[in-house]
């Protein structure tokens, strides 16, 4: 299918969304688990809160309720990387804390990486390349 419309130029991504049913039980665990800083709660006059973001670096964590923006709840079933330096301790630490992973921690040849999940079932990923892009 030809086109006349003009390319767009995408410079990066602002945020990505991940679906809470409990935004306060996400709230904790991503600030207190993950230890994510807490930048924003997106809130209507005397409702409550549609969604909040968490800051990691790289690219914001909006966590979103579904229902306030008229959409069903469904949970992201492919991971969202978080980059650590070690995946080993981070792994430790968490599981310390209560998390449960999904299998061992996997060594690609090029990066570690092991799942896990949110309170809401979202799949996560502790993520960390050892190797050089080529």
């Amino acid at each position: 299918m030809a086109t006349t419309a003009p390319a767009i130029s995408v410079t990066g991504v602002d945020f990505i969304s991940i679906p809470s049913r409990d935004l306060a039980a996400s709230a904790a665990f991503y600030n207190g688990l993950l230890g994510l800083e807490r930048s924003s709660v997106w809130q209507r006059d005397g409702e409550p809160p549609l969604g909040m973001e968490f800051e990691n670096g790289t690219v914001t964590i909006a966590l979103i309720d579904p229902a306030g923006i008229g959409r069903e709840f469904v949970a992201h079933t492919m991971p969202i990387a978080f980059r650590v330096d070690d995946v080993a301790v981070a792994r430790a630490a968490l599981e310390e804390r209560g998390i449960v992973f999904f299998g061992e921690t996997i060594d690609s040849g090029v990066c570690h990486m092991t799942h896990f999940a949110d309170p809401d079932g979202n799949v996560l990923m502790l993520h960390h390349r050892y190797a050089p892009r080529s």
